[in-house]
């Protein structure tokens, strides 16, 4: 089997498509977008989900660099990544104008 190389771009969209492929990632941008920063237990009130599941969706938005984490004892506070936030808006909207229309699947 080929192994297929895959660009940057490539790899750079799959990872922000991956951290909004769940609507608790989405929520908790949006709660987080509006924001200059929250602690963890501020997002576990927001959400009706269990906070192992919270900080599970936590760990694949700071993987993807768009948001970022620091440690306050007792607490963790999250916010936005303003620079990963743009470079991720460009690149997506980037991607889905560059896509050619076609008039069918033919």
């Amino acid at each position: 089997m080929k192994k297929i190389d895959y660009t940057s771009y490539q790899i750079q969209i799959a990872l922000y498509a991956k951290a909004l492929s769940h609507p608790a990632r989405v929520a908790i941008l949006e709660f987080l977008a509006v924001r200059e920063c929250c602690f963890f237990g501020n997002l576990h009130e927001v959400l009706p989900i269990a906070k192992a599941t919270v900080s599970q969706h936590l760990t694949v938005l700071k993987e993807s660099g768009l948001i970022q984490g620091e440690i306050q004892p007792p607490q963790v506070k999250y916010c936005i990544n303003r620079e990963n936030w743009e470079t991720a808006r460009a690149l997506l909207a980037g991607f889905f104008n560059d896509i050619k229309k076609i008039d069918s699947c033919r």
